[in-house]
């Protein structure tokens, strides 16, 4: 064990991650003190600054929070949490009056009502937007700045969360890595009240639409600290990621569906007429496999803007337009090359309604926990509104707990060997190792599975953790993540929204109910699978 030198006090809480849900948390927590951890410069690598469509929520004339709850039941195919839903859907309006507070230049009409957009499986337009596809962008930029001129927010850039440090049963802060000119020091960060919201898991796949620091690294600092996960095997993929050679891939807004693009192949073809009565606006699990079997039979898969947009995506989807031209794409002129990418993640770290985990002293917030609302298969533009209404009330019930009495216990440390900052940016960027885990989990843990598959993704990843050596515990928290989902997808023997297995193709009653799991149950399949148990 080692004894850490950098120990720092975070003043009572700390917030590991720097995206919508941590940073409007923080913000929800003034004048508490609060410390918040970002391993890039505020909004680098967040995942809400590259949302495109926007925030649900009922606040347009004729829509109620009850019809946002009901599309979010149908979308999530019979798991959804019914308390769930209607909870944060009654609280959208509130949460979006936060925001436009804070000064977030929403889209209004000359009369200042909200410009709404819809996207698929929604039975009103009730997204609230920003500069047509730039409000995840716009959101960001807002925060990043009232947090700067907060004095009770103090943030950490270039610092890395690895692990959770627990004594007496509860989190006492976490244990970082701090970018050095020549090593990745541990950093011993105490706090009292630990808020995880440092995203989700996309980047575990060779194509996704999240930033390359976003591959389970939260699910799996959690996971190996001893928190329940819940539904690890729903993963979603967006249906249309524009097809070119960067990792990641830019994303095609859902919106340019609710405007009307359709989905075709080469030969002209609208596939999606025969597969759902909605066609392209129905939910992104549907369009996502139906797009994937055309690239499987060999064809190829556009987005064709020219008849509902023209010029206007010039103007009305700038980062579209943008991603486009930088790809060699003419949009005006041409339909749109686009495939299914890993995109957000409905699983995560099982919490209850006021954010808290299994683990004394730790929260989660954002795509990294698991709340109940998406269920099987997220609906468009849940996500910033989950993650604004439960960054809220995770600062509500932090600031409603009356002060420890003692003094957080004593915690020793974990054993660390140095890793030079150049071998730790090639495991998370070119290591053969995380490119074989990518490539696995894309093959076998992807948008169809079966038995076989997933056992085979298994094996993969306890060989590729077995043999491992001089890897940081970033790669641990990735293989852990990977486990998780892949057990997961294996113990629910059936299709239900984005988990789709081909030799179980049809829902079961029986599992109409979340999956729970804990690290050591996961490798317990593991090793079965691996054939070591």
């Amino acid at each position: 064990m080692t004894v850490f030198d950098n120990t720092f006090n975070a003043e009572g809480v700390v917030i590991v991650g720097a995206g919508l849900a941590g940073l409007f948390c923080a913000l929800k927590l003034s004048p508490r003190p609060v410390t918040v951890l970002s391993p890039m410069p505020l909004g680098a690598g967040a995942s809400s600054a590259w949302a495109q469509g926007g925030v649900a929520a009922a606040v347009g004339a004729g829509d109620s929070a009850l019809a946002h709850a009901r599309d979010t039941e149908m979308a999530g195919a019979g798991i959804v949490d019914h308390g769930a839903a209607t909870s944060i859907t009654a609280e959208g309006a509130a949460r979006i009056a936060d925001l436009a507070a804070l000064g977030i230049p929403f889209d209004r009409d000359d009369f200042g009502n909200f410009i709404l957009s819809r996207e698929a499986a929604h039975s009103a337009n009730r997204v609230v937007r920003v500069s047509g596809d730039r409000a995840g962008h716009a959101i960001m930029q807002t925060l990043i700045a009232k947090v700067r001129e907060t004095p009770s927010i103090r943030v950490v850039e270039g610092i890395t969360a690895v692990d959770l440090a627990r004594a007496d049963g509860r989190v006492v802060g976490v244990i970082c890595r701090k970018l050095g000119d020549r090593f990745l020091e541990p950093v011993f960060i105490r706090a009292r009240a630990t808020v995880l919201a440092a995203g989700g898991l996309g980047g575990l796949y060779a194509v996704t639409t999240n930033p390359p620091s976003v591959r389970g690294h939260a699910m799996g600092m959690a996971a190996r600290a001893g928190a329940v996960i819940a539904d690890a095997e729903f993963v979603q993929f967006h249906p249309t990621a524009i097809a070119c050679d960067t990792d990641p891939a830019p994303l095609a807004t859902e919106a340019l569906r609710g405007e009307g693009a359709l989905l075709v192949n080469e030969t002209g073809e609208r596939f999606m007429l025969d597969v759902h009565p909605d066609a392209e606006l129905a939910p992104r699990d549907i369009v996502a496999r139906a797009g994937f079997r055309q690239l499987r039979a060999g064809h190829r898969v556009f987005l064709d803007t020219r008849a509902a947009l023209g010029e206007r995506i010039l103007t009305a989807y700038p980062t579209v337009a943008r991603s486009c031209e930088r790809a060699g794409i003419d949009p005006v002129r041409d339909p749109i090359p686009v495939t299914p990418a890993a995109h957000y993640h409905m699983g995560g770290v099982k919490v209850d309604t006021d954010g808290r985990s299994s683990l004394p002293g730790l929260w989660v917030c954002g795509e990294a926990s698991c709340t109940g609302l998406h269920g099987a298969n997220r609906l468009a533009s849940n996500s910033l509104l989950e993650a604004v209404v439960y960054g809220a009330r995770i600062a509500e019930d932090i600031s409603g707990l009356e002060p420890l009495s003692a003094p957080l216990p004593p915690f020793e440390g974990i054993a660390f060997d140095p890793v030079k900052a150049a071998d730790a940016e090639a495991l998370l960027r070119n290591l053969p190792a995380v490119r074989d885990m990518r490539t696995a989990m894309t093959a076998h843990v992807g948008l169809e599975r079966d038995r076989e598959g997933l056992r085979e993704a298994l094996r993969i990843i306890a060989t590729l953790e077995r043999t491992a050596s001089g890897v940081t515990r970033a790669y641990l928290n990735m293989l852990t993540s990977a486990t998780l989902v892949a057990a997961s997808a294996l113990l629910r023997t059936e299709s239900r929204g984005g988990h789709f297995r081909t030799d179980h193709p049809v829902p079961d009653p029986a599992w109409e109910r979340h999956t729970e799991l804990t690290l050591p149950e996961a490798l317990a399949i593991r090793a079965e699978a691996a054939g070591t148990a």
